[in-house]
């Protein structure tokens, strides 16, 4: 039976016979989901997709532990675990027979002990970069993807949700941090989709701080982001409240990356490129004076994993597509006051429009 990964592995075989590659061997646990069905985090063992152009056999090899999960989640037909005893690198010399001439591979997954031995399994092969090519073809959602990631923004809401419900002046952020990732479980999520932060008062400047034992206290920012995974697939979202009725100076910061945000989303339309969604954001934050304030990219792409391809910044000319799902997150970070970013995920129709998956309320709520 046809699925959406033997289709994925078919267009893989085809690069690879277009570009002269005898085989290809995927080592990274996201990009083996994505082209197989089966999602596992092998830790220190061996996980590995050989695709064979030259017989155009399909092998997975997976840990011993997680065979039968392979064989029940996966769509691939032939399996060859490996015992934690076991030498899986020999598995796979037996298996590739004749050294291939080139091998590709994602270079920016495979380690320098990694490399050592594929050089033993492959003697005198030409490893070329794959990653290129399965980030283009990953870069383009389907529907079928937007509907995983809209259930993980649905679920991370109601934590968001949550939060204005229970944060209050002198609970701490890792009390605050504690509390959302026990409400992610309860709403369905898998696990959180990358560490999460929640950082007050002047804390609040720090992009990725991590949340410490500091309470917060009248008149803090207190900014939130968070986001899980939900069938394998992210959300990310960010939102930053005052605790208490705050000065006119935060209102004016916030006031400015809210703009900052509805005009990146304008500026996400097909054909547009991916540096004109940075330069509007950008531009507002700059007209308001608080230009040297924001300090990263625009945002970024987002799936399967929390940080994919495409980056959004403004050095990126490349054109924005159909098919795309990236975020939008401005920010302004001020050490002396705190920090403001609101943070929203996109997705290109099929019509070049954006649609903001994201929908919590972007009105500056007050706790």
């Amino acid at each position: 039976m046809s699925t959406i990964y033997h289709t994925r592995r078919k267009k893989t075989f085809e690069f690879l016979k277009e570009k002269g590659m005898d085989a290809a061997l995927l080592t990274s646990p996201s990009m083996i989901y994505y082209l197989t069905g089966f999602r596992s985090n092998p830790h220190e063992r061996f996980l590995a997709l050989l695709l064979d152009a030259r017989s155009e056999e399909e092998t997975l090899f997976a840990p011993m532990l997680d065979a039968q999960a392979a064989s029940e989640q996966g769509t691939v037909d032939t399996i060859i675990p490996s015992g934690d005893t076991e030498n899986p690198y020999e598995k796979l010399k037996q298996k590739l027979g004749a050294a291939p001439a080139s091998l590709a591979i994602e270079k920016s997954n495979v380690t320098v002990d990694k490399a050592e031995r594929l050089q033993d399994v492959a003697p005198g092969a030409r490893f070329e970069d794959l990653t290129p090519f399965l980030e283009a073809m990953r870069m383009r959602k389907t529907r079928d993807e937007v509907e995983r990631v809209r259930l993980a923004v649905e679920t991370i809401e109601k934590v968001m949700n949550h939060a204005l419900t229970h944060a209050v002046v002198g609970m701490t952020e890792l009390d605050l941090t504690a509390e959302l990732e026990y409400q992610m479980k309860r709403f369905g999520a898998d696990k959180p989709s990358f560490d999460t932060i929640v950082l007050a008062g002047r804390r609040s400047a720090l992009p990725h701080g991590t949340p410490e034992n500091v309470a917060f206290q009248e008149n803090d920012f207190l900014l939130i982001d968070m986001g899980v995974v939900v069938q394998g697939y992210c959300s990310d979202i960010t939102r930053t409240f005052i605790m208490g009725e705050g000065t006119a100076e935060q209102e004016a910061i916030y006031e400015a990356v809210h703009a900052a945000n509805l005009r990146g989303i304008e500026a996400a339309r097909a054909g547009r490129t991916l540096a004109s969604v940075d330069k509007a954001a950008r531009d507002e934050i700059e007209a308001r004076g608080y230009g040297k304030y924001f300090t990263h990219r625009v945002g970024h792409g987002f799936g399967m994993d929390i940080h994919e391809y495409p980056s959004v910044h403004g050095d990126n000319r490349e054109p924005i597509e159909t098919g795309l799902l990236f975020t939008v997150e401005p920010g302004i970070y001020v050490p002396e006051i705190g920090g403001v970013r609101i943070e929203d995920d996109l997705y290109i129709k099929e019509d070049g429009t954006a649609e903001v998956i994201t929908t919590f309320t972007k009105h500056l709520i007050r706790l």
